[in-house]
């Protein structure tokens, strides 16, 4: 079978635990083995409506990244409302923004290629 790129983004798995001093655990969570065509689609019009919605603020566009980060690239692994609670605030933007880049333009991150060199 062809090696289809995928991507990943981790989660905090136990954030009460952490938040009361406990070590963080982090689970990953994979792409898809194969997204479809479509999806870039959609998160190039996603990319569109972001940057060309001057109405839209910017916690709608959050709302928007988010939805298509857990449901449309993701599949429903983990709801949005588990995206919000597990990703760690101060770099939650910039990874949502690397998911939809995933999508639109192939990007991975020297992480996730790091961690499939080792795996394959």
């Amino acid at each position: 079978m062809a090696n289809l790129k995928r991507n990943m983004i981790e989660l905090l798995k136990n954030p009460e635990e952490v938040a009361n001093g406990g070590e963080p655990e982090l689970q990953k969570y994979w792409t898809p083995p194969f997204i479809p065509f479509s999806k870039v689609r959609q998160a190039l019009q996603l990319q569109a409506d972001m940057t060309k919605d001057e109405e839209a603020s910017e916690l709608q566009m959050m709302e928007m990244l988010a939805e298509f980060v857990a449901k449309e690239i993701y599949d429903n692994q983990f709801t949005v409302e588990e995206l919000y609670d597990r990703l760690h605030a101060p770099d939650a933007l910039e990874a949502l923004q690397n998911q939809l880049m995933f999508v639109a333009q192939g990007d991975q991150s020297d992480e996730t290629k790091k961690f499939l060199a080792k795996k394959g």
